[in-house]
């Protein structure tokens, strides 16, 4: 069997590191402060914002959970926004992705002031990561997957890495995250879709193979070279009447059939979903730390 990495396992050596960060933050006075607003009741996003309000407690920082009706009109979501913007107690922003369909996703990222846009969407923090400029902020499901190649021991300088999907979540920033030239960087990086030629074929010449399609079970052992690093980034439900939820999570990857082929892969869940929490809690001390 492959190395299985370990996501909850790296998440708590972020959390040992930014505990000692934090509080060389609060001898200075300041407590670094998180609000999460959540648009509406879908029970997905509910979790995850449950979820980021525990972590931020759990480490000390100072935590808001914003959460508004679904009627709520994209004046009145503005206006909270540029509240937030203004409170000197709140160093990251997160509004829970996907609002209610009335709502311009896109002007409320661009309405967030960039320096307190901890998930890493405003268009100056996305121009930051094209620059290679370490003020910025990376989109926290990539900058998770970096690190646990990084703990990992992965050799990631020279590699080729395929990054399969094209989104402004995970797949762009990803790609431009893994051929900067620093550590953790210095990959050869072809982006991949679901309209590529060849796709098999191109997926088999990685060395590290990212996966962030959000189809389920669609990576085969046939799009695997033996040897290679796969990193499963999908979350998708699929039923299941076994499961007193009906449901449950699998990733873009067939487990089963890639991981005897892989040198090391990641389980889902507990793999790349432990990480993304843990990176919106490092950007959120890394806010905190840029406003002094």
């Amino acid at each position: 069997m492959p190395n299985l990495i370990d996501g909850r396992a790296i998440a708590e050596k972020v959390y040992v590191d930014l505990r000692t960060e934090i509080s060389e933050l609060k001898s200075k006075g300041v407590t670094p402060g998180l609000a999460v607003v959540l648009i509406g009741d879908d029970p997905a996003s509910r979790a995850y914002v449950r979820s980021k309000d525990k972590m931020s407690r759990v480490l000390g920082l100072h935590s808001v959970k914003l959460e508004l009706p679904e009627s709520t009109s994209q004046a009145e979501l503005l206006a909270r926004v540029e509240e937030l913007n203004r409170d000197p107690a709140i160093h990251g922003i997160l509004v829970q992705s996907p609002p209610p369909k009335h709502i311009d996703e896109a002007a409320i990222v661009r309405a967030l002031d960039p320096a307190k846009d901890v998930d890493g969407f405003h268009p100056m923090n996305v121009a930051k990561l094209a620059m290679g400029d370490p003020t910025g902020f990376v989109p926290c499901t990539p900058l998770g997957v970096q690190r646990l190649l990084i703990e990992s021991n992965v050799e990631i300088p020279g590699s080729h890495v395929v990054v399969l999907g094209r989104s402004m979540i995970v797949g762009k920033p990803v790609a431009l995250l893994l051929m900067q030239k620093v550590k953790g960087g210095d990959a050869t990086v072809t982006v991949a879709h679901s309209r590529s030629k060849n796709l098999p074929e191109i997926t088999r010449s990685a060395d590290i193979l990212i996966a962030a399609i959000g189809r389920a079970y669609f990576v085969k052992a046939d799009h695997v070279r033996e040897d290679a690093v796969v990193i499963d980034v999908g979350i998708n439900r699929v039923e299941d009447k076994n499961d007193k939820r009906g449901y449950r999570l699998v990733g873009d990857v067939a487990f089963d059939e890639v991981a005897p082929k892989a040198k090391a892969i990641t389980p889902v869940p507990g793999g790349v979903g432990p990480m993304t929490i843990a990176m919106l809690m490092s950007n959120t001390v890394k806010a905190a730390r840029q406003s002094l």
